[in-house]
């Protein structure tokens, strides 16, 4: 094959490796900013010019023949050093820029991250922000993210994680579902109340309580059960005020509600034990080169994030 005909190749193999990781032509498209039909026509161009099928077709998915598997193998870090070669020059622009892709859950977006993003875009006008909103674990190499906040005991090892701040679990309820069921005074009281509770693996979900400190520690766990359960804090949180139950929540989802006197402590004495995780992470995938974008985007959240959000809960735990 001539030098001309190598040189029209390099965008189709690049498709090509991109279609690889994506695993399907409207995944693979959407990275790459094109149709599906367009998609569709490199493929069959580049099959053409090699002379051999490179991609196998389901209704379901997309898998590589080995002819197409070795072309990715051997052509892929080579795309991956150009791509990170690329990064590093236009970062030595004075400024952060750029497109910064960022997946949070859904509660802590909403209730904590997304009121502190104006500040930060102000800060720094050149870069665009893409926020997912989920609570599923992405794959951040896979699905193209450059960060993950994650709420999480241990981030893995596979990636760079940065500690934004610590978290703590809280029980709360309305004055109003404790005037009307009285207040516990001990974790076994629970048995006898509404528990608004996230839904675990468990068959039976329950709480686990600690008090005291050294070798005098009390735990004691309770089976818990309640009239709603919800995979989402916030969800549990408006419960918990409209005088549903007891809830069990993280502290990021309290301040607002706790200084509005709209939910009170429960047991404020007793240590919630395997609630919910007792650190906030930034989490990145591996890569030699960091954007400037994505240090930038990570210290203004730790500095932003730097206290916490235990001191309202504190507060209304002395009163």
């Amino acid at each position: 094959m001539n030098e001309q005909k190598i040189n029209e190749l390099w965008s189709h193999l690049h498709w090509l490796t991109v279609l690889a990781q994506q695993g399907s032509y409207t995944a693979a498209a959407a990275r790459l900013g094109v149709s599906k039909a367009a998609m569709s026509q490199r493929m069959a161009d580049l099959e053409q010019m090699a002379g051999v099928p490179l991609v196998r077709r389901t209704t379901r998915s997309v898998r590589l023949t080995e002819a197409g598997q070795r072309l990715v193998d051997d052509t892929r870090a080579s795309f991956e050093q150009i791509a990170q070669s690329f990064a590093q020059v236009r970062d030595l622009a004075d400024a952060p820029h750029g497109l910064l892709r960022v997946t949070a859950p859904v509660a802590f977006a909403r209730q904590q991250l997304v009121p502190r993003l104006a500040d930060f875009l102000r800060e720094y006008p050149d870069v665009r922000l893409e926020l997912e909103l989920s609570d599923r674990l992405s794959s951040l190499a896979t699905e193209g993210f450059d960060l993950a906040i994650r709420h999480t005991a241990a981030p893995p090892d596979t990636h760079v994680a940065w500690t934004l701040c610590a978290t703590r679990s809280v029980l709360v309820a309305s004055r109003s579902y404790l005037r009307k069921r009285g207040t516990p005074l001990r974790p076994e009281d629970l048995r006898n109340h509404s528990c608004l509770h996230y839904p675990r693996a468990q068959d039976t979900p329950a709480w686990t309580f600690a008090q005291g400190t050294g070798s005098n520690v009390e735990r004691v766990t309770v089976p818990v059960s309640g009239v709603l359960s919800a995979n989402n804090s916030e969800a549990l949180r408006d419960a918990a005020v409209t005088g549903l139950g007891i809830a069990l929540l993280p502290d990021f989802s309290l301040p607002a509600s706790l200084r509005a006197s709209k939910l009170v402590p429960v047991l404020p004495d007793w240590q919630l034990v395997g609630g919910y995780a007792d650190q906030l992470y930034a989490i990145r995938p591996y890569t030699a080169h960091v954007p400037r974008a994505v240090t930038a985007f990570v210290n203004y959240l730790r500095q932003a994030l730097a206290n916490g959000f235990g001191d309202g809960v504190a507060a209304m735990e002395s009163a």
